[in-house]
């Protein structure tokens, strides 16, 4: 097996089987594949044990191994409970890095609402919920585990650690409601559409910075009643203001929690 490198060897002396035997292959190559799904399947369950039971991280909902081209190795996206203490995400991620030699290149932490199968929802969560100053580490000294092995820097490779998960509100996903959107499927099938193939986010829905004054807005919107809340944006107006100043915090107020 693997005939650029020495590995272990065996010398077949006898081969017994059973008459009319029936003998299973699989065929390994670029993943996806037979053998990368078989793994994925066991490899997975065994990540979140890891995780959940020898580390003791119960906020830990899922461990998801990316397959295509990658290997199952590589990339890790770690699915974890909104809110957890900022320690025990990174214990997570550090976790997830030491469980094998050869997985966790890149860790990924997001929330139960990121779709770790879906690349675009992933670099969604890190492209709004992660800071690279503040949410990036970089793990050094690592195998350079499964795939063509690089001479660069002693062989030595290293895992970069990415806390993508929410770490304050923010305000709803930009559509329409489940109940819209639900609707808005019926009618399609009612009119006999091809088949819809909806990937998440496919509906709206509250990340916690949602004030009722807005959700208001939203109801009159619906209704198409848009001049009312136009007559409550005139009462707004102020001229001690920069442009592009938030409502709710003008540039230069102070927030409760800053006094």
């Amino acid at each position: 097996m693997n005939l650029q490198e020495y590995n272990a060897f065996m010398e077949v002396t006898c081969i017994t089987r059973r008459k009319d035997a029936i003998l299973t292959s699989i065929i390994s190559q670029v993943t996806p594949s037979e053998s990368s799904l078989i793994k994925r399947v066991a490899l997975e369950p065994l990540y979140l044990q890891h995780l959940r039971q020898a580390l003791g991280i119960q906020g830990v909902k899922r461990v998801s191994m990316h397959e295509p081209l990658t290997n199952l190795r590589k990339v890790v996206v770690l699915i974890l409970e909104r809110n957890m203490p900022r320690t025990e995400i990174w214990r997570a991620l550090y976790g997830a890095a030491a469980w094998n030699r050869a997985a966790g290149k890149y860790i990924i932490a997001v929330n139960e609402d990121i779709d770790p199968d879906n690349a675009d929802a992933l670099f969604w969560a890190m492209s709004y919920r992660a800071n690279p100053d503040l949410d990036l580490q970089i793990l050094r000294h690592r195998d350079q585990g499964h795939g063509p092995r690089s001479q660069r820097n002693d062989g030595e490779d290293a895992s970069v650690l990415i806390d993508a998960t929410l770490k304050e509100d923010f305000p709803p996903i930009s559509l329409p409601k489940r109940e819209y959107m639900e609707r808005a499927r019926e009618i399609w099938q009612e009119l006999g559409l091809p088949p819809l193939k909806p990937e998440a986010p496919w509906f709206g829905y509250s990340l916690g910075d949602w004030p009722e004054e807005l959700e208001q807005a939203a109801q009159l919107a619906v209704k198409g009643e848009y001049f009312q809340t136009g007559e409550k944006l005139v009462q707004r107006r102020r001229k001690d203001v920069a442009m592009n100043s938030e409502v709710r915090r003008p540039r230069g107020e102070k927030a409760e929690s800053d006094e």
